[in-house]
């Protein structure tokens, strides 16, 4: 695959350079990142994003097109999804002036929680070093605002000559997110303690922010064992728990399993969905609704 991203760089220089031309060229690994980064570039900024919609950013490839798009970028800002371990140095090595900016930087990660670990509900996961965290810092707003700040310093430092317009959008952009905050925070008040049902760890930060708890069915892409499954809807049907959230990233057979043995439904939570705001408040309601 990286053999083809250089023949099709060497055969179209031209058009690589006609690509670059008009605007920042800048490269994202996921939707969300997308957004916030067309918030503060307008625009002056141009987003390839690695990871298409549908697809897992831990498992995906990008395609040689991809590729060609990676070596035109000025910066890469990356968030710390699993695919950013085994494709940053990858793409450095295809384009070793692109800056790379660590938007998750400065970040307190938690662990990540699986129904596997000695067959206990929600019991953290990690490795002998602890380095198993939740990457999905996307999905809380306050940690939304940190990302934007290095996005903001990534683009001023990239194109100095827009920074006095980068910084408009950001505190614009911070109000945004303020206002997001303050209606989910309002909207989860006076509930109290409570738990909900999700199939993969995504949910984690917007849970801690907003007062609730997760409770994850799998790990990594890996089903229950029975044991497991059968704690798992022992545990629902004591919370009264009636609705299983899902992602269109992962399967959802042991979703539907639980759900039929609570007398519940399934519900997709798209963790990665382009249009992050409305993806929240969406979500957010869908959460909200499933405790009633």
């Amino acid at each position: 695959m990286l053999k083809a991203a250089i023949i099709i760089m060497a055969i179209f220089p031209s058009l690589l350079a006609a690509v670059g031309a008009k605007t920042l060229q800048v490269a994202v690994s996921i939707q969300p990142q997308a957004y916030f980064v067309d918030k503060i570039g307008g625009d002056f900024v141009s987003v390839t994003v690695l990871v298409p919609p549908g697809a897992n950013p831990a498992t995906y490839e990008p395609k040689p097109t991809q590729m060609v798009s990676v070596s035109t970028s000025k910066v890469y800002f990356a968030v710390g999804v699993p695919f950013e371990r085994a494709w940053l140095p990858k793409f450095s090595s295809v384009n070793p002036s692109m800056a790379v900016v660590h938007t998750d930087a400065g970040i307190a990660k938690i662990p990540m929680r699986s129904a596997h670990h000695h067959d206990t509900p929600g019991h953290p996961i990690e490795t002998r070093d602890g380095a198993m965290r939740d990457p999905h810092v996307w999905l809380s707003p306050p940690l939304v605002k940190i990302q934007a700040e290095h996005i903001l310093d990534g683009l001023k430092q990239s194109d100095p000559i827009h920074a006095e317009a980068y910084e408009t959008n950001f505190h614009r952009f911070s109000k945004e997110i303020d206002r997001l905050d303050a209606d989910l925070r309002q909207l989860f008040s006076g509930i109290g303690e409570v738990r909900f049902l999700v199939f993969h760890p995504s949910w984690g930060y917007f849970a801690e922010t907003y007062g609730l708890e997760q409770i994850p069915i799998e790990f990594e892409g890996k089903d229950p064992k029975p044991a497991v499954l059968q704690a798992l809807i022992k545990e629902a049907k004591l919370e009264r728990i009636k609705v299983v959230f899902v992602q269109p990233q992962f399967s959802t057979r042991s979703a539907k399993t639980i759900a039929n043995a609570i007398g519940g439904k399934v519900m997709t939570a798209d963790p990665l969905a382009q249009n992050w705001e409305e993806n929240l408040r969406q979500q957010a309601a869908k959460i909200k609704s499933a405790l009633k």
